[in-house]
C-alpha cells in the first residue's frame, strides 16, 4: 500500500542505532534514547558468527534463539522510548522473532509500559534440505515487513534476519510511503543504513585516522536525518564523544561492500554514485544515490558445526628462533603420529616478534602458534594437548606456551546460498496478531552490466619517498563468509590520482602475500577517492573456523596501511 507520497513529508525522519553487534555498549539504548530526539531506535544485532551462537542456543532450549541481551536493555529502555514517542525496530530475533516480540510483550505488562509489539518473519528455510549438519538457514530479508508493522501502528518491531540496512529502509520507507520501486530513494536509505548499522565505526570507532578525532575513547553511537528524497545527514547526538566526518563516513561505506553495486532484498544501491560532503560539526551529507532493482534471488546464510578445534602457542625466545621452532614442529609432527595419525588439518604459524637485544622478555619472544582440526573431538583433545605437554623439559631452552594446552572446541561454518525471492514467503505478524504476507518487489531480471569506474588522470612524475601507505591513505577491512573485503581511500584529490594508478591488484598481492595465489577483484569508486579489493577464501570457512591470526580480516587494512611503498614527495 502506498503512503502519502515523498513530497508530502517536509521534515526528516531521525534513525539512530544503538547496536552494531551481539555485545556491543550495553548503555547505548539509554544513551540514544536520553542524548536528543529521535524518531526511531533501531538495533542490529545479528552477524554472520551471531546465528551460529544462536543455533546452538535454541538446541540447548528450543524457547530460545534471540539475542537475550536486548530484553535487559528494554527493562529501562521501554519506559524511555515510549516516553519520548520513539519506535524501536531490532533484528535482535534472531532464530526466534516470535519467541521474543512474546517476550517483549511480557515485559511490557510487568514493567507497566503498554506497547503494541509487532515482528516479522518468514526468513527460516531449515526445512529445505540443505545436507547434512546444517544448523541455521536463513534468507536475508528486506525492510518491507518492517514497514507493514509500522504502518499498523506498531511500537516495537522484532525481526529475524533481515539485511542490516532494512532496519533503516523500512522505517524509511513506511514514514515517508515509498514504493517498492521508489528504487533511488530506497537506495538512499539502505546507503544510510550501512553507515549505522555497525554502530560507532561510523563515529570515529576503528578509524585509520583517530588521533586526528580528539576524544574518541567513547564514542556515540550514530543516527541519520533521512529525507523524503531519501538523501540524509549522518550526526550524532550533542556532547558524546568521537567525531562524524567525511573520512569516518567513507570508512564505514568501504566496509563489507564488494563493489559499485551493492545489492540487497529492498533495492541494489549504486555505491559509485554517493556523494559526501561536511554539513556542520559533526554531520556530513548524503545524496546522489542511484537505486536499481533489486536482484531475483535473497541470500541465505548458512551455518553449520564443521568439527572440532584445538590450538597451542609456543613462546620462543632470544637467540635460535628457527632452530627452535624447527625442534618443535618436528617433536609434535612425531607425537601425534604416536598417538594415532595426524589431525586432518595442521597449521603452523611462526609471528617473528622478537627483537634483537631486547630490553624485555617478552620483545625477545617469537610466537609459534600451532592449529588443528578434525571431525573427531579426540584427534584434536586429548592426543595434542597431551602431545605438547609432555615436551614442557624435553624440547628447546625456554619452553613454554601462552596457556595450558585445552581439550579442544567445536567449530562452526558460514556459506552463503541464493534462493528465488518468490520462494520466500515474508510475512509481517502486526500488533493485532493479522498476518500479512509480504510480497518481493520488482526485480531485476537480467544481469547487470559491470560498472567501470573512471580513472583520475595520473599525478605527474617526481621525486618519490618510501613511507607507508597509511600516511596518505586510509582503510577499513573485514569479512564476508570466506572472503575478506579491503576499502583504500585517498585523502586528497592528488591523493587519489596517485592511488588509482599506484595500488592494482598485482601491487596488492606485493604488499599482501598471504593473498598470493587468491582470486583478488578491485572495483574503482571515484567519487569516495576509493578503490574496493575483495579476496576470496582468505579466512577460509570463515569467522567461525579461525582460519587464520585474523580470523575477521579487521586488521587487514592496517597492516596494508602500514607496508611501505613509493609515494611522491608532493603527497608528504
Amino acid at each position: 500500500m502506498r503512503g502519502p507520497g515523498p513530497e508530502a513529508v517536509a521534515e526528516p525522519l531521525r534513525i539512530g542505532n544503538a547496536s552494531g553487534f551481539y555485545g556491543d555498549r550495553f548503555e547505548a539504548v539509554r544513551e540514544m534514547l536520553t542524548g536528543g530526539p529521535l524518531d526511531v531506535l533501531t538495533g542490529d544485532y545479528l552477524a554472520e558468527l551471531t546465528m551460529l551462537i544462536l543455533g546452538r542456543d535454541r538446541l540447548k532450549d528450543p524457547r530460545l534463539g534471540y539475542a537475550r541481551t536486548f530484553l535487559r536493555q528494554l527493562e529501562e529502555g521501554l519506559g524511555l522510548a515510549v516516553e519520548r514517542g520513539v519506535k524501536i525496530v531490532t533484528n535482535a530475533g534472531g532464530l526466534n522473532p516470535a519467541g521474543l516480540a512474546d517476550a517483549v510483550r511480557e515485559l511490557s505488562a510487568r514493567v507497566g509500559v503498554p506497547v503494541r509489539v509487532a515482528h516479522v518473519e518468514g526468513d527460516e528455510l531449515l526445512g529445505r534440505g540443505w545436507g547434512e549438519g546444517v544448523l541455521t538457514a536463513n534468507a536475508y530479508l528486506g525492510g518491507a515487513g518492517i514497514a507493514a508493522c509500522l504502518r499498523a501502528g506498531a511500537d516495537v518491531v522484532v525481526t529475524g534476519r533481515v539485511a542490516d540496512a532494512a532496519l533503516v529502509s523500512g522505517p524509511a520507507a513506511a514514514h515517508f510511503g515509498w514504493a517498492a520501486d521508489d528504487h533511488d530513494r530506497l537506495a538512499g536509505a539502505v546507503v544510510a543504513g550501512h553507515v549505522l548499522e555497525c554502530g560507532a565505526q561510523a563515529t570515529g570507532g576503528n578509524y585509520a585516522f583517530f588521533e586526528e578525532l580528539g576524544d574518541v575513547r567513547r564514542p556515540g553511537f550514530p543516527l541519520a536525518e533521512v529525507r523524503a528524497d531519501g538523501s540524509a545527514v549522518i550526526t550524532k547526538h550533542p556532547g558524546t564523544g568521537g567525531a562524524v566526518t567525511v573520512g569516518t563516513v567513507t570508512a564505514q561505506l568501504l566496509y563489507e561492500t564488494a563493489g559499485a553495486r551493492y545489492p540487497g532484498p529492498d533495492v541494489t544501491a549504486r555505491l559509485d554514485t554517493v556523494r559526501l560532503a561536511a554539513d556542520g560539526p559533526d554531520r556530513v551529507r548524503i545524496d546522489g544515490v542511484r537505486g536499481e532493482a533489486p536482484p531475483a534471488t535473497l541470500k541465505v546464510g548458512l551455518t553449520r558445526m564443521g568439527g572440532w578445534r584445538n590450538e597451542v602457542v609456543f613462546v620462543l625466545t632470544g637467540l635460535g628462533i628457527e632452530a627452535k621452532a624447527e625442534l618443535v614442529r618436528g617433536q609434535l609432527d612425531e607425537a601425534l603420529e604416536r598417538a594415532g595419525g595426524r589431525p586432518r588439518e595442521v597449521t603452523w604459524t611462526l609471528a617473528r616478534t622478537d627483537h634483537a637485544d631486547a630490553g624485555v622478555q617478552e620483545e625477545a619472544s617469537a610466537l609459534l602458534r600451532l592449529v588443528v582440526r578434525d571431525p573427531d573431538a579426540e584427534a584434536v583433545g586429548r592426543a595434542v594437548s597431551g602431545a605438547a605437554v609432555e615436551l614442557a623439559l624435553a624440547s628447546y631452552p625456554g619452553f613454554h606456551v601462552t596457556a595450558p594446552p585445552g581439550k579442544g572446541a567445536p567449530y562452526g561454518v558460514f556459506e552463503a546460498a541464493y534462493v528465488p525471492a518468490e520462494d520466500v514467503q515474508q510475512v509481517a505478524v502486526l500488533p493485532d496478531g493479522e498476518r500479512v504476507a509480504i510480497a518481493p518487489g520488482p526485480a531485476s531480471a537480467d544481469e547487470p552490466e559491470a560498472v567501470v569506474g573512471e580513472l583520475p588522470e595520473p599525478l605527474p612524475d617526481g621525486p618519490v619517498r618510501r613511507a607507508p601507505l597509511g600516511l596518505v591513505a586510509g582503510a577499513r577491512s573485514g569479512d564476508k563468509g570466506g572472503s575478506a573485503n579491503v576499502g583504500v581511500w585517498a585523502r586528497t584529490d592528488d591523493g587519489w590520482r596517485w592511488l588509482a594508478h599506484a595500488l592494482t591488484v598485482e601491487r596488492l598481492r606485493e604488499l599482501l602475500p598471504e593473498t598470493a595465489g587468491l582470486a583478488v577483484r578491485r572495483e574503482v569508486l571515484p567519487r569516495l577517492r576509493a578503490l574496493n579489493f575483495t579476496v576470496d577464501g582468505l579466512l577460509g570457512e570463515g569467522v567461525a573456523s579461525q582460519a587464520r591470526f585474523d580470523p575477521q580480516a579487521k586488521a587487514l587494512g592496517e597492516w596494508l596501511r602500514s607496508r611501505h611503498v613509493e609515494i611522491p614527495e608532493v603527497l608528504l
